[in-house]
């Protein structure tokens, strides 16, 4: 029969037969060489963990060689650096004196947003940016605190230690979450794991980022219109509730001149900068800018005497060690890890996401678990010397690609100006006013709203637009981590529900040709009298496996349904199993049962093109000898030979 069940062997010899001018042998479903369990354990880790080949560059290498790509690989600076030149280093050199400008206002406020004090904000642009030079792959990504994650802790330690009445065990806190946000980053890279954080969505990320960035310039009101006495909760209620409540009193119209009239100006150059990428350091230096002339403005008129609140202080010298400030016993161990594990995860799903998205525009590779390990070594440092949860920023990073970095000697570049600010510039942010900080903060997180791609959302999946919004109001309304946890949750719904209910298509033939498709997707295409052609689209486990059977037994009942008056019922059933990449021992079961609920009623069961796998565990649990060899068939169009010769039609 044409849908006989053949073996490797027998494949070989048809072969050899067809080579020396014998008749070309008939269609037959062929049966991959059986593995032993080691075999096939290997393989399935093999493609679950080292599916990039870590290891294939030392294949057939000497000794020596192997150590050296050992070292660059766990060091990329020995690999950049051996054809480094100074044509590279001028394009660096501009690009991180260009993101030091934008980076230095922008730690300052960032720190004020983790209730942290703004010289913590600056170290986190000193030691983990020269830590990720040394050993991270991505060019282009800018190193630092950003807005995000700044609320995201700031909002979780606050939870346990007040910032203001307990400042000095708040610090401590957010030290031991760093640490342990690096140590969650270095395990996932060396564990390989980093296939972990493709589980929460894009959809569910443009949301939670465009609630974020809400909350986040929502919190800015309160240094904007200098108001004191302001509300600890993060949602829009309470928060507008408390700046009404002071609108009488409590509103400081200096600081509001002040305020926003540079949140013009920002938002000005930024419009300037995105219509002219030519000028994309208008924008750039515009933070610092402000900055400076704020800062003289306040000075020369002495505007903090009617109320205009003001930096004060930021402490001179470079990172103090805080190795002895973190918590490695107690209770504040647990929460401090509990507080990592999450900032970490969002701050590793932002840096990856701006590293792959620059690495594509500049054509070269990201490795996403070495990524990984960079990032976690460098906040495991960075919380020994004072510094807080440090990613990748996607403003800076922008701006470091369109200056034209060629390696990440931009991010040292930016360290080394960021040094120099701690060791000579602080004491000249004594008069900033907090107005022009909370006004960088508000141009900075306007960008995380992405309104075209909620709408494209909309366009093409109303389930992802519905996670999008979930979280974007789960922030919003409530706070980060309820934003967060509807975020995760609904991502890992979605998967949930394409695995349990995959799609099923009831197949036609196209006119004219051997070809079955989907009758939705293909109007044309015409039904076979008396076969029932239906496709799996998905892998058939134990968590779909019955649905897939009573699915196909609601269409041949429905089927059954419009032919009962007709003289040709429902003879054959066709599963096309081309979609179906494996499938369980509760998947063969469904089809077992399937197989038995149609010899009841007469009606003869065909699998068409089962692969590899499934023709494996097929022949294992005896399933050919149940339904017969002659009943699998290489294609739709072999079945349909023998079932409806009339019908088919050979290409």
């Amino acid at each position: 029969m044409s849908g006989r069940i053949v073996s490797q062997e027998d494949l070989m010899q048809s072969e050899r037969h067809s080579e020396a001018g014998s008749v070309a042998p008939p269609s037959k479903v062929g049966v991959p060489p059986r593995k032993n369990a080691w075999e096939e354990f290997k393989s399935v880790v093999n493609e679950t963990f080292f599916s990039d080949q870590p290891l294939r560059h030392f294949k057939d290498q000497p000794k020596r060689k192997k150590v050296a790509l050992f070292v660059q690989g766990l060091f990329p600076v020995f690999q950049w650096g051996r054809g480094y030149n100074f044509s590279k280093f001028k394009g660096d050199l501009i690009a991180g004196l260009t993101i030091a400008s934008l980076c230095i206002p922008q730690d300052i406020g960032y720190a004020k947003l983790a209730n942290l004090p703004a010289e913590n904000g600056l170290y986190s642009s000193f030691v983990p940016p020269l830590v990720y030079a040394v050993m991270g792959s991505s060019r282009d990504i800018a190193i630092g605190p950003v807005a995000v994650v700044s609320l995201l802790l700031g909002t979780l330690v606050s939870q346990v230690y007040d910032p203001v009445k307990e400042a000095e065990e708040y610090k401590r806190l957010a030290f031991t979450a760093t640490f342990f946000a690096g140590v969650t980053q270095l395990a996932l890279g060396f564990l390989r794991l980093g296939f972990l954080i493709d589980f929460l969505s894009h959809a569910a990320i443009v949301g939670f980022m465009g609630g974020a960035a809400v909350t986040i310039a929502l919190q800015q009101l309160k240094g904007l219109l200098g108001i004191k006495n302001f509300t600890k909760k993060t949602d829009i209620i309470s928060v507008m509730r408390s700046v009404w409540s002071n609108v009488q009193h409590g509103w400081n119209w200096p600081t509001i001149l002040i305020g926003v009239s540079f949140l013009v100006f920002l938002l000005a150059t930024k419009y300037i900068g995105k219509k002219h990428k030519k000028l994309f350091w208008i924008p750039a230096i515009a933070p610092l800018t402000s900055v400076i002339l704020s800062t003289f403005f306040v000075y020369i008129t002495r505007a903090d005497k009617d109320g205009v609140q003001i930096v004060k202080h930021i402490d001179k010298g470079i990172n103090p060690s805080s190795l002895g400030k973190i918590f490695f016993h107690g209770d504040n161990l647990i929460k401090g890890f509990k507080i990592g594990v999450v900032a970490g995860l969002i701050a590793l799903t932002e840096a990856v996401a701006i590293a792959r998205t620059f690495a594509d525009l500049k054509d070269y590779e990201i490795n996403g678990n070495k990524e990984m390990m960079a990032l976690g070594t460098m906040n495991i440092a960075g919380s020994m010397t004072s510094c807080y949860v440090a990613t990748g920023s996607f403003s800076r990073s922008a701006v470091n690609y369109m200056a034209g970095c060629s390696t990440p000697m931009s991010n040292i570049v930016m360290a080394c100006v960021v040094l120099l600010t701690l060791e000579l510039i602080t004491p000249l942010f004594k008069y900033t006013p907090n107005a022009i900080l909370a006004s960088i903060i508000i141009c900075a997180v306007i960008g995380l709203i992405d309104i075209d791609a909620v709408m494209l959302l909309w366009k093409i999946d109303k389930f992802d637009f519905i996670a999008c919004m979930g979280a974007f109001f789960g922030v919003v309304f409530d706070s980060v981590e309820i934003g967060l946890l509807i975020a995760v949750s609904l991502s890992l719904f979605k998967i949930l529900l394409q695995v349990t209910r995959p799609r099923i298509a009831l197949l036609g033939k196209l006119p004219k040709i051997a070809i079955f498709r989907n009758i939705l997707q293909y109007p044309g295409a015409k039904r076979i009298d008396g076969i029932l052609m239906v496709r799996v689209d998905s892998s058939i486990y134990f968590s779909n496996a019955n649905y897939v059977k009573e699915r196909i037994l609601r269409w041949l009942a429905d089927e059954t349904e419009k032919l009962k008056d007709q003289s040709l019922p429902i003879k054959v059933v066709i599963i096309d199993m081309s979609p179906v990449s494996d499938i369980d021992t509760s998947g063969i079961h469904a089809i077992e049962g399937l197989y038995s609920h149609l010899q009841k009623k007469e009606i003869e069961l065909a699998l068409a093109n089962p692969g590899p796998v499934i023709m494996e565990k097929l022949l294992a649990a005896n399933f050919d000898k149940l339904i017969g060899e002659e009943n699998i068939f290489l294609s739709v169009n072999e079945a349909i030979k023998t079932y409806a010769p009339n019908a088919a039609l050979d290409p």
